[in-house]
C-alpha cells in the first residue's frame, strides 16, 4: 500500500479547518445583529412551554394551520412545531401562563376541531439559564479530564516528548470540533437543546478515542525511531498504519446514524444530524489535526 504523506500537508489542513471555524464565527455573528442571539436556544436553555397536541382529525391539521391557530390566541409565541409518528403535534412556544393555555386551547378548538392536551411543561428562564451554565461546565470539565487523562497515560512516552503535549494536543482538536459542529448549527440555525450537549459530549468521546489509537501508535513507534527519522516520520508512518482502523470505526458508525436521520423520527433528527457531524469532523481532527499540531510543536521545539 502506498505511504500516505499527512504531515507534509498540515498547512492545508489548518486552512481548512480555520476556514471553516471563520464562517460559523460569521454565522453567529450575523445571528447576534439579525436575530439577537448567536445561536438558536431551545426552551431547555432560555425558558419556556413545552406542549403536545393529538387531534380527532388529523386530516384538518398541519403545521402552518396549527401554527395559524396558537398564533391568533399568543402572538409570535411559537418557536417550533413538530409532527411526531404517532401522528401528534409538540409544540415549543415563549413561557405560557395558565390563562394564555386556555386562550390557546380555545383558538385551536374553534379552528381545527377537538384535540386533546397531552403533556403541558413551563421552564422558567432562571431554570434554563441554570441548564445552560450546567451544559458548559460538562463541556470544561470533560475536556479537563481527557487533558489529565492523556497526559497520565502517555507519561512513559521517550522523555524527548512531554507527555503534556499528548493531552493538549487533543483537546485542541476535540475544541475545533465542538466549535465547527456549533458552527455549522449556527449557519443553519438548528436548535440548540440538552440533546444537543448529549451529541456533543458523545462525540468528544469517540473522537478522543480515535486520536488516542493514533498517539499511542506514535508511542510505540517513537521507541523504535532511529536516527535518520524525524517526528514527523514517526508521525506519518502511525497515521498510515492506524487509517483504515479510523475510516472503518467512523463507517460503521456513521451508517445507522444516516439510517436514523433520514427515516428515523422527526424528533430525533437534529440530535442525529449533530452526531453524524461531530463523528466526521472527529475522525478528521484525530488525523489531520491532533498529530499534524503534535508533530509541529514537537519540531519547533527541537529546533529551539
Amino acid at each position: 500500500m502506498r505511504h500516505l504523506h499527512f504531515i507534509k500537508y498540515t498547512k492545508l489542513w489548518f486552512t481548512l479547518s480555520i476556514a471553516t471555524l471563520l464562517i460559523g464565527v460569521g454565522a453567529m455573528i450575523y445571528n447576534k445583529v439579525t436575530f439577537g442571539s448567536a445561536l438558536e436556544y431551545g426552551i431547555d436553555f432560555t425558558g419556556g412551554s413545552y406542549m403536545e397536541f393529538q387531534f380527532d382529525d388529523i386530516a384538518k391539521v398541519d403545521t402552518n394551520s396549527l401554527y395559524e391557530a396558537i398564533d391568533a390566541a399568543y402572538e409570535n409565541s411559537v418557536s417550533q412545531i413538530t409532527v411526531t409518528e404517532e401522528n401528534t403535534y409538540i409544540v415549543q412556544a415563549k413561557d405560557m401562563t395558565e390563562e394564555q393555555l386556555q386562550a390557546v386551547q380555545a383558538s385551536i378548538g374553534q379552528k381545527l376541531g377537538k384535540f386533546e392536551t397531552l403533556r403541558f411543561t413551563t421552564i422558567g428562564p432562571k431554570v434554563g439559564g441554570t441548564l445552560k451554565t450546567k451544559a458548559m461546565t460538562a463541556l470544561f470539565v470533560a475536556m479537563l479530564a481527557i487533558v489529565l487523562y492523556i497526559s497520565f497515560a502517555f507519561r512513559k512516552v521517550p522523555k524527548r516528548v512531554n507527555p503534556w503535549k499528548f493531552g493538549l494536543c487533543a483537546v485542541i482538536a476535540l475544541a475545533h470540533d465542538v466549535f465547527t459542529v456549533v458552527g455549522i448549527f449556527a449557519l443553519l440555525r438548528l436548535e440548540i437543546n440538552t440533546f444537543f450537549i448529549t451529541a456533543l459530549l458523545t462525540v468528544i468521546g469517540f473522537s478522543v478515542h480515535d486520536t488516542i489509537v493514533v498517539f499511542d501508535r506514535i508511542r510505540e513507534n517513537l521507541k523504535k525511531q532511529t536516527r535518520d527519522e524525524t517526528f514527523a516520520d514517526v508521525a506519518d508512518a502511525s497515521l498510515n498504519q492506524t487509517l483504515a482502523r479510523s475510516i472503518n470505526t467512523s463507517l460503521s458508525t456513521l451508517f445507522p446514524l444516516i439510517a436514523l436521520l433520514v427515516w428515523g423520527a422527526e424528533s430525533i433528527k437534529t440530535f442525529v444530524f449533530a452526531l453524524v457531524i461531530g463523528i466526521f469532523i472527529g475522525t478528521y481532527s484525530s488525523i489531520f489535526i491532533a498529530s499534524p499540531l503534535l508533530t509541529l510543536w514537537q519540531e519547533r521545539a527541537r529546533i529551539r
